[in-house]
């Protein structure tokens, strides 16, 4: 295969993130390789930034302690925004500078994706006007209330309307990261990648869990 250059992920941090949120792209696109048999053997296509509004440690809502490398103010230019949810996302979606940054930066980037209540900063900044996109089923109905002019998608579980990805809750984080990878890479590198996580990944697309 030829060389191909590689893409560079901002992934966004706060405090009380849901830990999967993050974890689960994370490691999609940290053991991704063309060659899963040569592993280690070579690197990762995605180069990973983690970025908080101050750099330093992070506490996730399950306790667990990260530490962000760059500020809002002081990161690498990147290429894909992941925004993760969680608890925090309630705090944080009345953060101007946070959401500021998020509007700055989508029209940097050439792929803004969100898991889970990530998806309701995307919206705070602007980013969803007008868009179909989801979010984790206990919230859906927020998203409705608090942004009338986004198409809510209640039955699928990732969507993706133009440069913008959102995903379903927690775990549907790692579907949207092979999503990533199939957009950059094709399905069958997406598959292969998920038989090496060994993960069942799909194109059906249906929210696995019902949330009526």
């Amino acid at each position: 295969m030829e060389k191909i250059s590689k893409k560079r992920v901002g992934m966004l941090l706060f405090p009380d993130i849901e830990l999967l949120d993050f974890c689960g792209p994370y490691e999609v696109f940290s053991v991704f390789r063309f060659d899963e048999e040569k592993g280690s053997l070579e690197p990762s296509p995605f180069d990973i930034y983690l970025i908080a509004e101050n750099k330093g440690t992070i506490k996730t809502r399950a306790g667990l302690e990260v530490v962000a490398e760059y500020s809002l103010a002081d990161h690498p230019p990147f290429d894909i925004l992941v925004v993760p949810g969680g608890w925090g996302t309630r705090k944080e979606i009345t953060n101007d500078k946070l959401i500021n940054w998020i509007r700055k930066i989508a029209q940097e980037v050439e792929l803004v994706t969100a898991v889970c209540t990530g998806s309701m900063l995307l919206g705070r900044a602007g980013l969803l006007v007008g868009k179909r996109a989801t979010t984790h089923w206990q919230s859906l109905q927020w998203m409705k209330d608090e942004f009338p002019d986004t198409i809510v998608e209640d039955a699928l579980h990732v969507v993706e309307d133009g440069n913008i990805i959102t995903s379903a809750g927690i775990s549907a984080g790692i579907d949207m990261a092979l999503k990533v990878v199939q957009k950059y890479y094709g399905v069958e590198i997406a598959r292969n990648m998920a038989r090496y996580m060994e993960y069942r990944y799909t194109t059906d697309n249906e929210r696995r869990i019902s949330h009526v």
